[in-house]
C-alpha cells in the first residue's frame, strides 16, 4: 500500500509534522517494500491561504491511498475524501514510527476534520 506521512524532514527518521497543509515534506512510503520518496511542500508551507486544498491536490497526484498526519482541517479533509484517500490523524514520533503505528492498526481513519481551518 502506498501512503504519505507529513514530515518535518525528508527521510524516515524525520519527525512527523503535525500540520497537513503546511507540512514541510510529504514522505511517500510503500508499506510492502519499505521504499520511500520525499516531496517538498514549500509552496504550501508559506501560502497565505488555501494550503490544505493545494496540499490535498498534491497528495492526490502522488497516487497514495492514505495520509498519516497529526491534524487535518476541514477543507483539506474534504479534498482528500473526494479523492477516496483515507486520513489517519494523530500520528506522532518519526515517519518510521508513524508507519509502524499504521501497520499495527494503532491509527484510526477519520470521519471528519480534527481541527478548524487555518490551524497553526
Amino acid at each position: 500500500m502506498k501512503i504519505v506521512v507529513t514530515a518535518q524532514g525528508s527521510d524516515l527518521d524525520s519527525p512527523v509534522d503535525p500540520r497537513f497543509g503546511r507540512a514541510r515534506y510529504f514522505v511517500v512510503v510503500d508499506t510492502d517494500s519499505g521504499k520511500f520518496s520525499a516531496h517538498d511542500n514549500t509552496q504550501n508551507l508559506n501560502a497565505a491561504q488555501g494550503a490544505g486544498i493545494q496540499a490535498g491536490r498534491t497528495i492526490t497526484d502522488l497516487g497514495v491511498e492514505a495520509v498519516l498526519t497529526g491534524n487535518v482541517g476541514p477543507k483539506a479533509f474534504a479534498t482528500l475524501q473526494a479523492a477516496n484517500i483515507k486520513i489517519y490523524p494523530g500520528a506522532t514520533g518519526t515517519v518510521r514510527e508513524a508507519v509502524n503505528q499504521f501497520k499495527a492498526g494503532q491509527l484510526t481513519d477519520a470521519s471528519k476534520a480534527n481541527v478548524q481551518g487555518h490551524w497553526m
